[in-house]
């Protein structure tokens, strides 16, 4: 019944997976590639771990 006041685990975690990836594009624009690498080995970890937090069974 108070399901729908319960706040979704992911929903911030997607938020900041999406910020660095926006951060990892503008520096490689800027031409900065070791920043990039950083930021998408980052982005992808992170995603892992969403992933695995949406796929447990609740």
């Amino acid at each position: 019944m108070f399901g729908i006041f319960k706040s979704n685990p992911t929903k911030k975690l997607r938020k900041e997976h999406q910020q660095l990836l926006e951060k990892g594009m503008l520096a490689q624009r800027k031409g900065d590639i070791r920043t990039y690498s950083q930021l998408s080995l980052e982005a992808e970890e992170l995603w892992k771990k969403i992933e695995k937090l949406e796929n447990t069974p609740k």
